[in-house]
């Protein structure tokens, strides 16, 4: 996926869930910020950002914060990527295990509405797919904050295992650095059981880490999950 051009910046305050100040060019701006999520070791005064115009005059923040200069290691902070990068690499049958005919995004299941129906000779697969950015030291961690609706999410996946159909759920941890994955038990420990429990009814734990440059990003390596 290709963004598009990007101006550099530094982060100044974030001011409310999604609204950050920050200064490009000595001049301080409002940028949107497309994350709910807390990113208190990327939101840091004087960290080095990127940013695209909004390009509507109306729009009370005049930049979308795309991207964080995290100690030298680019950081994706938005949330929606995971489902078009996941679409991008299905629809190239880049995983060839996913390798489904028809692929449905944003298909109601029960109470929530999750992000992919695959469909195809090998019967139905439901994919869910969540956007991670923390790591450290090689590990990738979500969530950063308690998710109740991503603990809703899980107990819908298995939900679908029980009924005898492929649930998967896919953590796209959108930075280079990470090797390995893991739930973040301290964040949440509800979610973290929750996916220990996922994982015993047979849905599919995956994660992959993303190639982040100025121009683009895209699905890199798979790595692994650690649930123990």
């Amino acid at each position: 996926m290709n963004f598009p051009p990007l101006i550099p910046g530094r982060f100044v305050r974030r001011d409310n869930r999604f609204r950050a100040t920050v200064a490009i060019a000595g001049r301080e701006a409002w940028a949107h910020v497309p994350n709910s999520g807390r990113l208190g070791e990327l939101f840091t005064p004087g960290r080095p950002v990127w940013l695209s115009p909004a390009g509507d005059p109306a729009r009370k923040t005049a930049y979308d914060l795309r991207l964080v200069d995290y100690q030298g290691t680019l950081v994706s902070v938005d949330a929606r990527l995971p489902n078009h990068l996941l679409a991008e690499a299905l629809a190239a049958g880049a995983l060839p295990d996913l390798d489904y005919s028809e692929i449905r995004p944003e298909v109601v299941y029960g109470d929530s509405r999750l992000d992919f129906r695959l469909t195809g000779p090998r019967g139905i697969c439901w994919l869910e797919t969540k956007s991670v950015t923390l790591v450290t030291e090689g590990l990738a961690q979500f969530p950063d904050a308690p998710t109740a609706r991503g603990r809703k999410h899980l107990h819908e996946l298995i939900n679908i295992r029980h009924s005898g159909r492929r649930a998967v759920v896919i953590f796209v941890v959108q930075r280079p650095d990470a090797t390995r994955f893991a739930p973040h038990r301290r964040a949440d420990p509800l979610f973290a059981a929750a996916l220990q429990e996922a994982a015993a009814a047979g849905v599919e734990i995956r994660a992959f880490n993303c190639h982040v440059s100025l121009e683009s990003i895209a699905l890199a390596a798979e790595i692994p999950p650690l649930l123990d």
